[in-house]
Parts: C-alpha cells; structure tokens; sequence
C-alpha cells in the first residue's frame, strides 16, 4: 500500500490502513493545524481547519476523518489551503468577541497563534460580530466564557469519553450555539461535574480557564492521548447521536 504525500511516495504497512490523512501526515511530520482533533478525542471533523487537498476529489476534505487509501495523492499545504485556513481562521475571530491582549490566555491560544504567528493574518476578511454573551464563575475552580468559545467541542468530548458524568453538552443551534453544563444549569449548581478540570486542560483558547492560576500551568494537550494509552477512555463519542 503505498500514497503519495506533498509529491512524496511514502509505503505503508498494513497496520496503517486505518489510520486518517491526518495521523499519516503527523507520522511524516507534516503540520496541519487543528482546532476540533485532539489526540485521544473521538475525531469529528466539525471545525474545517485541518483541510487537504486529495487528488480526484472536487473539495478539500477534513483529514482528521478521512482515511487513506491505497493510491491516495494528498496536499497539505498549497495556496490555495492557506487561503481557506485564513479565512476560517477569521470567521472563528469574527463571530465571538477575541481581545487577546485582555484575555486570559494570551500567547497561550491556539487561535492567536494562527492569526498573528502561522498564518500572519494582517487585515480582516469578515465583519466582526461582537456578541455580549454571558460569562459563568459560579463554580469554585473554574470559570466558563462563551465570549472566548470556538465551538470545538473538545471539552464536551473529553468529559463524556474519559471523565464519564457528560457534565458538558451543547445547546441551541447556529448562531446560539453554546456550551451547556447538566441541564442549562450555571456550573456552581451541577450534581454531577466531579472537579477534574479535564475541560480546562485541553480548551484551546480563554473560554475555559481556572480561577487563580495560570493558563500556561493548566493547559494539556496531550491529556487525551495520555488517558486513552493508559486504557481509561470509559466510552466513545456517538457523533451521530449529537449531530443528527
């Protein structure tokens, strides 16, 4: 089995047939930036951001979903990508309000660093929409800011696969898309958030944070992977479930 990667051949072993573009690409270490995939995470492909091109396919397609095949021919970095990356990379800015130099994770942000460092965004693409949502400190650890909010879900996913008690799910539709905690409740009133802070380890902005601490001191990415080799994943993430 063998496919060609940014006009390399590269042979894979049968091992390899189930693995994603994305985890192949990160095998050969190629960067394709992700705002959904965490490692460890049931991959949903919902934020757009880890796009590729395959040749014969009419549109770029989300690499952390889609699997190789045997012939594949794929690009991970063209003109044409940075351009759509640019400007999701936009509209995530645009529809929350974003002031990294007020936020709490400032320099610590996955969505600063592609602005200002990866890509090097310099004007704006989209209006900006400058929503006033509401910001939840009920709970004695952490804090919950839908302002800051990308939609990523990872803190959703990580509560349901690995903490178990699904304290977090997601409410509304669209525009009012949100994060909700047990049912629509503020987070001081949950019966079933067990403290963890698994959420807060891997949201990728200031949208979930811990009171009194640094965001640098919190963050872990790798805490999915790290559960998951370890055998504590309690259940997979039912996409069908949540979004059909």
């Amino acid at each position: 089995m063998k496919i060609i990667l940014d006009n390399k051949e590269i042979i894979l072993s049968e091992s390899d047939k189930d693995k994603t573009i994305y985890e192949i690409a990160k095998e050969h270490n190629k960067y394709i930036p992700t705002a959904c995939h965490l490692d460890g995470l049931t991959p949903i492909g919902s934020c757009r951001m880890c796009i590729v091109e395959v040749k014969g396919y009419s549109r770029p397609v989300s690499s952390c979903i889609t699997k190789i095949t045997d012939g594949m021919e794929i690009i991970t970095n063209s003109e044409k990508l940075s351009m759509y990356r640019k400007y999701l990379t936009e509209f995530l800015f645009g529809e929350r309000p974003h002031p990294c130099n007020v936020c709490v994770a400032n320099n610590f942000c996955d969505l600063q660093n592609w602005k200002y460092k990866i890509f090097e965004i310099t004007q704006n693409y989209v209006d900006y929409n400058y929503q006033d949502m509401e910001v939840d400190y009920t709970h004695k650890l952490y804090v919950l800011d839908h302002n800051r909010c990308i939609l990523c879900f990872r803190c959703v996913r990580i509560c349901h696969e690995y903490a178990g008690p699904h304290t977090l799910d997601i409410k509304n539709r669209a525009y009012n898309l949100r994060i909700s905690i047990d049912l629509d409740n503020n987070w001081g009133e949950s019966n079933t958030c067990i403290n963890c802070g698994k959420c807060v380890m891997v949201c990728p902005t200031g949208a979930l944070f811990m009171k009194n601490k640094e965001v640098s001191k919190t963050r872990r990415y790798d805490m999915p992977k790290f559960l998951l080799e370890k055998n504590k994943r309690i259940r997979n993430w039912d996409s069908l479930f949540y979004y059909s």
